[in-house]
């Protein structure tokens, strides 16, 4: 009767055990969707504010029409943005919206314009958060990896047909520093 008791016990804790993991990997999983989410967000914001950014500068920036055609095309290709696309899209405006802030650095008297200004500090914004949403899509990327990486949860996520996930990286040449001068050669 004491064995069966304790086979009994064995049992349980095992399904606790595995219920315990498996919950805990779905909701690592669901962090991941949940921070990929953050980042449509925060790309979303970036898509809706570079229309107002164009057409405020476009009175006051003549002279920059490239960048302005670069950011209208870049925005007008994301809508509506696939999954499989975002990276890219994502890369491409980023660098976009880096010339328009080097353009923008270059004419004093584009800065002292309010509402350049006013654009530029929200543009600023929106790019932190962008930066702070990767940065947490990364981590929830991680503990959903290592989750589904280690023993005994490595083998539910088996079960599960859980694969490992990519972190979201820049490419080589956004690590590199901004040649100004390049820029406005372009």
């Amino acid at each position: 009767m004491g064995m069966l008791i304790s086979i009994i016990v064995f049992v349980v804790l095992i399904a606790v055990l595995y219920i315990a993991i498996r919950n805990s990997l779905i909701g690592k999983k669901n962090q991941v969707a949940n921070a990929e989410a953050s980042i449509d967000v925060m790309l979303k914001k970036r898509f809706d504010l570079l229309p107002n950014l164009i057409e405020t500068t476009k009175a006051y920036m003549k002279h920059e029409q490239s960048v302005l055609v670069e950011l209208t095309a870049l925005r007008q290709q994301s809508h509506p943005i696939e999954s499989a696309n975002k990276p890219q899209l994502d890369k491409k405006l980023s660098a976009a919206v880096s010339h328009f802030k080097v353009a923008v650095e270059a004419y004093p008297e584009l800065k002292a314009n309010q509402n350049i200004e006013l654009l530029m500090r929200s543009i600023n914004e929106t790019e932190e958060q962008i930066s702070a949403a990767r940065r947490s899509f990364n981590a929830a990327v991680t503990r959903y990896n290592n989750g589904i990486e280690m023993f005994p949860s490595s083998i539910i996520a088996q079960q599960m047909q859980l694969t490992a996930l990519p972190l979201f990286e820049i490419a080589d040449a956004e690590r590199a520093n901004i040649d100004a001068a390049r820029l406005f050669k372009q």
